[in-house]
């Protein structure tokens, strides 16, 4: 297995390193997190750890601090393509738990595109963090690889000291939680749906907002993905 170091960005060529990586994964267009701001943020209390391999960096993930100590926003984390094979979505994020609770910090918030199957396999599924927080067209227009659609997004909630959170972090397997499936399935390859058939993603990204929103509304909560139907699971 390949050897992985995971530690904490050192020096601007490790943050213009991942700002490059930034733009390698998320495409032409979109704007990176500048390298001096993710020091400056680092220095006053933000983590950005990196995943290096042979010291080169293929993973990073960056988060900043927020108005309650205790909670921290986790802005981005990405993967080099040729490093996909090695868990480091995971990897990171368990990283940043690790982290967090040294820091004293018992609960991460971040956003991510609801339409992304991969995305919500890891962050609901494998990590145990829910939502109930829908964000419609949350950044606005975008280019890269979130071209083409309204930029929609859950915010998620990673309580730190959940049980399941905990027993997920040692390892163990998630048993199935109670809760009601959503009866809309994701799309395998979002990116390539956009641009054979923008329509059809168009309307899907719709139908998706309304039902999550609905459901919130009512008090629900998404407490987990069903990754063989490719669906999100509701309790409330």
């Amino acid at each position: 297995m390949t050897d992985v170091i995971f530690r904490d960005l050192s020096g601007m060529a490790e943050f213009r390193a991942a700002e490059d990586l930034q733009r390698t994964v998320w495409g032409a267009g979109d704007m990176p997190d500048p390298a001096d701001l993710m020091m400056v943020i680092q220095a006053e209390g933000g983590l950005v750890g990196g995943a290096f391999v042979d010291g080169r960096l293929v993973g990073y993930v960056f988060g900043f601090p927020t108005r309650n100590p205790q909670v921290q926003h986790s802005h981005r984390l990405a993967v080099l393509p040729q490093a996909r094979g090695l868990h480091l979505g995971l990897r990171l994020k368990l990283y940043q738990r690790d982290w967090a609770l040294r820091h004293g910090i018992t609960r991460i918030r971040w956003t991510f595109d609801p339409l992304r199957p991969l995305n919500a396999a890891l962050n609901i599924h494998r990590l145990g963090a829910t939502a109930n927080t829908y964000l419609p067209d949350y950044y606005g227009e975008m280019a890269g690889i979130n071209g083409g659609l309204a930029s929609d997004r859950l915010l998620v909630d990673w309580d730190l000291a959940d049980p399941l959170v905990t027993s997920l972090a040692e390892g163990n397997r998630r048993q199935p939680r109670q809760g009601v499936p959503l009866p809309l399935t994701l799309p395998a390859d979002l990116e390539t749906l956009t641009r054979d058939a923008p329509d059809h993603a168009q309307t899907l990204r719709l139908e998706l907002r309304a039902a999550l929103q609905q459901a919130f509304a009512k008090g629900r909560r998404i407490v987990d993905f069903d990754r063989s139907l490719s669906q999100y699971r509701l309790q409330g």
